[in-house]
């Protein structure tokens, strides 16, 4: 192989034949409609195929047929197949190709007796993807029973890039008596759904996040030339990420660095680079191999189960993304318009690296059709307090740029071109989340004391450094929880003994003498890590992770607690073990805990252990468990859930089970009481803490120590300074005592008439 990648080119394959045959077609004039009714002619005669059709995604989810060879002229804008329909419609749903050697016999099969289809047998039909969209279909049928192989898969995905550019050439159809394949959206108010990744409420103007490029040409006989302009494009594309690396590094950013560091790593991958060079050795220009891969990888990515996993090749995606701009001669997107101070960011999907390019000070608010709180995106923002929709369909399409946008992070919803009655309503909401927030100001430096004198601690949960500043910002009395995962979930291998050392030591110094409990890692159910096979299990969060992946694997988790030793180098630290089902693993985790720190000689005096509340088997031993800890947490997210058996992820069971049901009162009780009774700390490190009319309930129970997000404190400290512990005491427990339904709404009306904030 030649240095630019150039091997066996002597004879041109199949793709290339055909590209090159469809290139002198696209250099011809003629509407939309006259180049498909070429290109469909050119794809079955160089393909072998008796049928060739392309079918166009149109407004409503239908496929219609826009041009054939071999099926009858008549049914041209005719037939029509909805999403997911027939084995045509299923290779839309799908994205990904479908293929039969008797279409006929085929479960999915759509029968359309005006095509004149029933001669044929075999079928190939391939999604047409443009923009991570699929815009329609192109098929291939042979009367034949027809093996179709995986080249002629490959060259019919090849083609149906170029056949995307076509079909998106023209707003009003690929024929002048069709109808448009897009559709404007009206320019009337508008609410989209999606799921919140990151709290808060922001409005400002849209911000179209399109990092896609017109191509400068689809086809290249000259892969040379490509391969070179390939290269050039890639090392411009490192030095624009090392430079985002080095304005990280000097903001003190390190959660951005570690990410921005692990984003530089996919960035190097030889098997991604590889494939790019195999699409451009196929005939394709450098622009349209990029996009090939990235078209290649949407479809590996959707078929993806591991969450961890769809986030890295989402990675890939937006790697791709940036290279395309440096190919155009374009270092971002951002840079090429002037934009507004105010940015709501709409994307398809969002990588670090172009986050950035906007500058973290314009972005008020980021909206994605795709995300999940795991992407890298959703953890810088909620690092930095900045809302992020994720998962909100067609967003681009519906959204114009410089629209009014409001995003109300904390209930999943987009108002577009708000009217004046729902600008009001979000606007009254931002008001009284900016009084609440004023108020947490003020009260930081209060102390969270009842009015009767009750002192309740309130601590932070965290699992990102960059979060630590808001300790002295909320009074916050130290970090209640330290998640350890994060650091671990976006480095391409397990971190040593040294780095992670660094990391926690980082943690601490900026905790500045508070209290930080770290929980040892926490991974598995929908956390994964790329460097630990966990098997396709069938119930993942009742699966292998958590402490459970520590026993099996001692020496991970003896690296982990030799860094929090030496991190905390003789100064107190906490270290709790979560997920705790039975007093045998808490026993063998503490046993490496102690093994840990009589190795590096630490005194056992600095040193407090502890263990998380959320598997309901724990209860039941409760009191031996209680003999061996220096405190123990409420883990109420897990513990809901094992105890009630819903998924708190899946919306249609989820809702069912309210925590201040008396089955889960009696439950939290029950904790509170036995470890009061053997003087052992106990804290809520769950969402229930950081709600105040939940947190109500927990006071009123007994707990005095609550575990929440920064924006949480606030409101609950508020809540904690107006109450009067022992009259909420009498009242929770003659609500628990009393077993009726209604406990919330019971309680809600007791804090609205004595004036409690919630």
């Amino acid at each position: 192989m030649t240095a630019d990648g150039e091997a066996g080119l002597s004879q041109p394959s199949p793709a290339r034949r055909l590209l090159a045959r469809l290139r002198d077609v696209m250099a011809g004039s003629g509407a939309a409609q006259v180049l498909l009714d070429k290109i469909v002619q050119c794809i079955a005669a160089e393909m072998g195929a008796e049928v060739c059709s392309c079918y166009v995604l149109r407004a409503g989810d239908v496929l219609e047929l826009f041009s054939t060879i071999g099926l009858n002229p008549a049914a041209v804008h005719r037939t029509r197949l909805r999403l997911g329909e027939g084995l045509v419609g299923m290779a839309a749903a799908q994205a990904r190709p479908v293929a039969t050697t008797d279409a006929a016999s085929h479960p999915a099969f759509a029968h359309r007796p005006e095509t004149g289809e029933d001669v044929f047998k075999s079928l190939l039909g391939v999604p047409i993807l443009r923009g991570g969209e699929v815009r329609g279909v192109l098929v291939i049928q042979n009367s034949e029973r027809r093996l179709y192989t995986e080249e002629e898969v490959e060259v019919l995905q090849t083609v149906a890039m170029v056949v995307a550019e076509v079909v998106a050439r023209s707003d009003r159809g690929v024929a002048d008596e069709a109808p448009p394949l897009t559709v404007e959206s009206a320019n009337l108010p508008m609410r989209l759904e999606g799921v919140a990744l990151s709290p808060g409420i922001a409005d400002g103007q849209a911000v179209l996040h399109r990092p896609r490029l017109t191509m400068r040409q689809m086809v290249s006989d000259e892969p040379s030339t490509e391969h070179r302009r390939l290269d050039a494009a890639i090392r411009s594309m490192h030095r624009s990420i090392d430079e985002l690396l080095a304005r990280s590094e000097a903001s003190g950013s390190s959660e951005s660095q570690d990410i921005l560091e692990a984003y530089r790593m996919f960035a190097e991958d030889r098997g991604w680079i590889s494939r790019i060079r195999e699409a451009i050795n196929s005939g394709l220009s450098a622009e349209a191999a990029v996009q090939k891969v990235q078209e290649w990888l949407e479809i590996r990515r959707a078929s993806l189960s591991d969450p961890y996993l769809a986030e890295r090749f989402q990675d890939f995606e937006d790697l791709a993304n940036h290279l395309l701009l440096h190919l155009s001669g374009r270092g971002s997107v951002a840079a090429s318009a002037t934009l507004p101070t105010n940015i709501i960011l709409v994307a398809r999907s969002l990588g670090p690296a172009e986050l950035m390019d906007y500058g973290l000070e314009r972005v008020r608010a980021i909206v994605l059709e795709t995300g999940t709180a795991n992407s890298h995106v959703a953890i810088i923002a909620r690092a930095l307090g900045i809302p992020v929709i994720g998962r909100c369909p067609r967003a681009l399409r519906l959204i114009e740029p410089l629209d009014p946008i409001i995003v109300d992070g904390d209930h999943g919803q987009v108002f577009v071109r708000p009217s004046d009655d729902a600008r009001e309503h979000i606007e009254n909401a931002m008001i009284q989340r900016a009084a609440r927030q004023r108020i947490a100001q003020d009260l930081a430096d209060q102390p969270s004391d009842t009015r009767d004198g009750v002192h309740v601690s309130l601590n932070l949960n965290a699992g990102l450094l960059a979060e630590l500043h808001h300790l002295p910002n909320v009074g916050a009395e130290g970090v209640g929880l330290y998640r350890t995962e994060i650091p671990f979930m976006v480095r391409p291998s397990f971190p040593g003994v040294s780095e992670q050392t660094e990391m926690y030591g980082r943690v601490l110094a900026n905790a500045e003498g508070l209290p930080v409990t770290f929980r040892t890692l926490d991974v598995g159910g929908d956390k994964s890590l790329p460097y630990l096979h966990f098997g396709n299990e069938t119930n993942p969060l009742l699966g292998w992770r958590a402490i459970r992946i520590g026993i099996d694997h001692p020496a991970m988790l003896r690296t982990q607690l030799r860094a929090l030793l030496r991190a905390a180098a003789g100064r107190p630290v906490r270290i709790m073990f979560p997920m705790i089902a039975d007093l045998q693993e808490f026993a063998f985790a503490r046993s490496l805990l102690d093994r840990e720190r009589d190795t590096l000689g630490i005194d056992p005096a600095t040193v407090s252990v502890g263990a998380m509340l959320e598997v309901p088997s724990i209860l039941w031993s409760l009191p031996a468990l209680l003999s061996n800890v220096d405190f123990v947490a409420v883990g109420t997210n897990d513990l809901i859930q094992y105890v009630f058996a819903a998924d708190r992820g899946n919306a249609k069971v989820a809702p069912r089970y309210d925590p201040l049901s008396p089955t889960f009162l009696e439950v939290l009780n029950g904790i509170v009481e036995q470890c009061t009774a053997a003087g052992v700390e106990v804290s809520v490190c769950g969402e229930m803490a950081g709600r105040p009319l939940d947190a109500l309930a927990l006071l009123g129970l007994g707990y005095r120590s609550l575990s929440m997000t920064a924006w949480s404190i606030g409101p609950v400290k508020a809540l904690v300074r107006s109450i009067v512990m022992s009259e909420v005491s009498a009242y929770v427990q003659q609500l628990r005592r009393g077993g009726g339904r209604g406990l919330r709404e019971s309680l809600r009306g007791y804090a609205l008439d004595r004036g409690i904030p919630l």
